[in-house]
């Protein structure tokens, strides 16, 4: 890779999705990283969970949590972001693997942890993440940045654009 690779696009679009897809088609020992997901329960949203490729597990945000910064309906779970995803993404950049990042978004950006690592990982030029599209002052950083290759996922492209993404990440 010669540059970051990053997705972005409205919620809901399809991004966690695209990220999984490309994931599959390359090596596993060749990635690292993390992605989150919806949590739902009888059919409604009540928080999103972190899902790294090595097979840990936590709670980035919940209804159900009492502490925490509030993003909309949510309690952020820094401490589960610092412990989880910050190590994991560590771990990536020190192996020399495609960093997995999926999202740089509100409710990551709470752990400066989390922020700081990204930055380090940015800096490696092996990272396939997906941004957040709203604007924020760390997000607007990184989507300037540039050794930054960014991609709107939308519906017209959604079925294609991992051909595209997995031939930049061959060279």
């Amino acid at each position: 890779m010669t540059q970051n690779i990053l997705l972005t696009g409205h919620p809901e679009i399809g991004k966690t999705t695209l990220i999984k897809k490309i994931v599959n088609q390359l090596e596993s020992e060749s990635v690292a990283g993390f992605w989150s997901e919806e949590i739902r329960e009888r059919g409604n949203r009540v928080g999103f969970r972190i899902e790294t490729i090595s097979g840990k597990s936590g709670i980035l945000a919940h209804v159900n949590l009492r502490d925490g910064p509030r993003v909309s309906n949510y309690h952020v779970n820094i401490e589960d972001i610092d412990s989880i995803i910050v190590p994991e993404l560590a771990f990536a950049r020190e192996s020399g693997r495609i960093i997995v990042i999926d999202e740089i978004a509100s409710m990551e950006l709470y752990s400066q942890n989390f922020k700081e690592e990204v930055q380090r990982c940015l800096d490696t030029r092996r990272v396939l993440g997906t941004i957040q599209e709203r604007r924020h002052p760390f997000l607007d950083e990184i989507r300037y940045r540039k050794d930054i290759k960014l991609f709107e996922l939308t519906t017209s492209n959604r079925n294609q654009l991992h051909f595209q993404v997995l031939e930049l990440l061959k060279h």
